[in-house]
């Protein structure tokens, strides 16, 4: 099957979001512009670490004087994931950057792809774009503000999830779970 490009540059919108009950949610990068919207599904570990990578990203921005934090409160998004919400595909291979030339942020999701060659544990890939047989790509570029409201979207993503157990800090069920802290017994 040919690779599939999905490029958004300064898209209406970037969220991260979710379908299903906490315990059984599957989450999702989506990126709309105009009538055009792609869904890449991905896991919370991946979400939570672009979230605190992109984070960690801006404030070394606002440091370095390149973007500055806005003295006004993030205006959050609140809305639901847009329709059709169906899975472009899933990504295993997340990527970050800044780009001076056009001094925006870059975010890369990758699809799982023949050729990945591993190097000390790191996955390296080196696919060209006009390469019709690369792995799928979702790639969009944000504006600082707009990285900032996916940063706060994707933390209360993740918190909406199943509370912690107070003893252990593993999800808690509905039901209960089993508790290393307590030997096994069922904390409810």
């Amino acid at each position: 099957m040919p690779r599939r490009l999905f490029v958004f540059d300064l898209p209406d919108r970037f969220a991260t979001g979710t379908v299903g009950e906490p315990g059984n949610r599957t989450f999702f990068l989506q990126a709309r512009d105009g009538r055009r919207v792609v869904s890449v599904g991905l896991e919370k570990a991946q979400v939570a670490v672009l979230a605190d990578r992109l984070g960690k990203l801006l404030v070394e921005l606002d440091r370095r004087g390149i973007v500055e934090d806005p003295p006004a409160p993030i205006q959050p998004d609140e809305k639901p994931l847009d329709e059709p919400l169906n899975e472009a595909f899933r990504a295993t291979t997340l990527t970050l950057g800044w780009d001076g030339d056009s001094e925006r942020i870059l975010i890369e999701a990758r699809a799982p792809g023949d050729d990945d060659e591993e190097v000390e544990g790191e996955a390296v890939v080196e696919v060209d774009d006009d390469d019709e047989d690369g792995p799928d790509l979702l790639r969009v570029r944000l504006t600082a503000a707009a990285a900032r409201t996916f940063v706060e979207r994707a933390f209360r993503v993740i918190r909406a999830g199943r509370p912690p157990c107070p003893l252990c800090g593993n999800p808690l069920d509905a039901t209960g779970h089993i508790c290393p802290r307590k030997n096994g017994h069922y904390v409810n």
